[in-house]
């Protein structure tokens, strides 16, 4: 088999790979592929252009790169993007590529970061039982909008690849060409997925967080430009060390008497990461914080925390040339990019030349530039050259700006940054998909602490019930050696019971039909054991019949038990308590048994659910509300059990 470039490259962490490939390539002619491959990113940038420009990406942005044909692997367009400590950036290019996908039929998109198929986590629980991490390669795409996945033949002759084979790219596309249908992956399987990616686009306006912040001129100018910029500075104070630091002993280009109050458009991660750490600034800075009692202390402290970002941002790098770069409207490309966002409403109805109408587009220009003009050699500049260049382009008007703190935004709420246990639970229960069964465990615990009645009851046993048939199902599931399958049990679902079956399963174990204990294979076990005993010295027994080895059998257990009585295991179990007794005893008190009494006292039925249900319950209150093996092993199977409220 040829290699496979793309099975050799090690994903960074951190970082997600992506590679979009012609459904249908050309085996004869390289140059079509490549004339369609190009075309086809220009298609999808300017499709796409709307929701890419909008966009604050945490470290590098969604980018298409033509590479040539390697090996099996045929000529593509892709790119590798890194994206830090905001998983968000990563499912918002898998619904990139899905989009894509449905969007152009004729391509098809694979996807995958340093875990692999990372897709397939997310649908875990519905995987066919031959996939697994070491066999998922080159098997997993998006075509035509939905998720495919190359099946394993169950017979000779049906459409797949072997579980012992990896398919290369090539081979891989082939078989989506021919057979799409068959490849397509279960309905379960896809649905998981979608639930992932559901919310985008929408979900790139909610992820966004809006706060006020007292920010030098400098920052506010290059922001309404660059809102990507961002990013890089909150890296910037972020990752910052001792040496980053020195620079902001004294302010050189941000200087703190230029502040004015401002609104700024954070991601959730970027404002997270600003908001939760502490910092005090260097009283050579300048940068002095008001006492915390006062309304705007965060404001302060927010612009405080930013302006030490850009600044670190600006030290860095060196002074940029005075010479503007060439304008993008030279480019061929431009025109088509430019009617897209006008198509899309990108500029929200702003007139031509005016200012918010020149801010939208130095934005669309900086994403036209990063998706269509920038190349490994000219894409040279930092993010601090990129800032200082605005600062030089871009003067500011700091009386104007001043007017502007009038007529702000409201900010939004930092109240998702505070995480109840409740939330955690629920988030936990969401995730787990056991939000049904949780849900009937809490309104359980709520009614039965309110003191609840009948019904309140009937709901706690019906729970109690679920719990019982829960463990036993897990403790019935066959297992491999990879480790112990969780049957999932939704407590909601109906329950039937087939009373003639299980009836004929108890006559043919327990022998209750004598016509039905003949067996070839007991016999020839019986002789077996006749020969062995014959060997050994032993007399052989008289052959039985099957209701009389089922007696003997009978008797054995019989005299086991009085055994057992005898020792202290029977203590350990809970035995239902008899009717007479309790009419004899109302009062409650132990009651004293002869040794002779003992002996002759019928043997109880051990009651195995109503055990497992108080072994539960004690191992649950032993861990006095903590992470135990009791609540994993019951939240796995999707249960939530109320606290219990008889204990303070």
């Amino acid at each position: 088999m040829a290699d496979d470039p793309l099975r050799g490259r090690k994903v960074p962490e951190d970082a997600v790979q992506y590679s979009v490939f012609l459904t249908k390539p050309s085996l004869t002619d390289a140059e079509d592929n490549e004339r369609k491959l190009l075309h086809l990113r220009e298609q999808i940038l300017t499709c796409f252009a709307n929701i890419l420009v909008q966009y604050i990406w945490q470290k590098q942005p969604f980018s298409l790169k033509f590479q040539p044909e390697a090996g099996s692997v045929p000529a593509h367009i892709g790119g590798c993007t890194e994206f830090g400590d905001n998983v968000d950036d990563e499912w918002f290019i898998v619904y990139l590529l899905q989009q894509i996908t449905k969007t152009f039929p004729e391509l098809t998109a694979k996807v995958g970061d340093n875990d692999g198929e990372f897709l397939l986590i997310e649908a875990a629980d519905y995987l066919p039982k031959w996939l697994n991490p070491d066999n998922s390669e080159n098997r997993v795409f998006f075509c035509r909008g939905q998720l495919h996945i190359i099946p394993c033949p169950s017979r000779p002759g049906a459409v797949g690849w072997s579980r012992d084979k990896m398919p290369t790219i090539s081979q891989a596309l082939a078989l989506l060409a021919s057979d799409g249908e068959a490849c397509l992956a279960s309905s379960k399987i896809r649905s998981a997925l979608q639930k992932k990616l559901d919310g985008f686009p929408d979900k790139i306006q909610t992820g966004f967080h809006r706060a006020h912040c007292f920010l030098p001129a400098g920052i506010v100018t290059v922001l309404s430009q660059r809102p990507d910029l961002l990013a890089p500075a909150v890296s910037a104070f972020y990752l910052r060390d001792p040496v980053d630091l020195q620079a902001c002993r004294s302010f050189r280009t941000f200087l703190p008497e230029t502040r004015v109050l401002t609104s700024v458009t954070f991601t959730r991660c970027l404002f997270a990461q600003l908001r939760q750490q502490t910092f005090k600034p260097d009283r050579r800075s300048g940068y002095s914080l008001p006492p915390c009692t006062q309304p705007q202390y965060q404001a302060h402290e927010l612009g405080m925390k930013l302006a030490h970002g850009f600044e670190i941002l600006c030290s860095e790098c060196r002074t940029p040339s005075s010479e503007p770069d060439a304008p993008v409207s030279c480019n061929p490309q431009w025109k088509s990019f430019l009617k897209s966002l006008k198509k899309n409403d990108y500029f929200r109805g702003e007139l031509d030349g005016s200012k918010q109408y020149k801010e939208l587009m130095t934005s669309a220009e900086h994403v036209f530039k990063q998706s269509f003009l920038c190349t490994p050699s000219s894409c040279v500049k930092s993010p601090g050259e990129e800032v200082l260049q605005i600062l030089q382009s871009s003067p500011y008007d700091l009386e104007e700006l001043k007017k502007q703190e009038k007529h702000l935004p409201p900010q939004d709420s930092d109240s998702w940054l505070e995480l109840t246990p409740q939330d955690l639970d629920q988030i936990l229960q969401e995730r787990a998909g056991c939000g049904a069964s949780g849900d009937m465990g809490r309104r359980t615990g709520e009614r039965n602490a309110a003191g609840g009645g009948e019904e309140a009851e009937q709901e706690a046993s019906y729970s109690l019930v679920a719990v019982t048939e829960g463990m036993k199902n897990f403790i019935n599931t066959m297992s491999s050696y990879e480790g112990a399958e969780l049957p999932w049990f939704q407590a909601n679902d109906p329950f039937s019971f087939d009373a003639d079956s299980v009836t004929s399963a108890l006559d043919k174990l327990l022998g209750a039909k004598d016509e039905e204990l003949d067996s070839d294979d007991l016999e020839d076990d019986d002789d077996d054991d006749e020969e062995e005993d014959e060997a050994f010295g032993f007399s052989a027994p008289q052959k039985q019949s099957g209701a009389e080895a089922l007696n003997s059998l009978k008797s054995y257990m019989d005299q086991m038990d009085q055994e057992l009585r005898g020792t202290n295991v029977g203590k350990s179990f809970t035995l239902p308590e008899k009717q007479e007794d309790k009419e004899a005893n109302p009062s409650g008190a132990p009651k004293a048994h002869s040794s002779t009494e003992q002996e002759g006292e019928e043997i109880q039925p051990l009651d195995v659910d109503l055990n497992l249900v108080t072994n539960l319950l004690e191992s649950l209150a032993s861990q006095a509300g903590l992470a135990g093996p009791a609540s994993n092993l019951l939240q796995s199977m999707g249960f939530h059990l109320p606290a219990n409220s008889d204990r303070p």
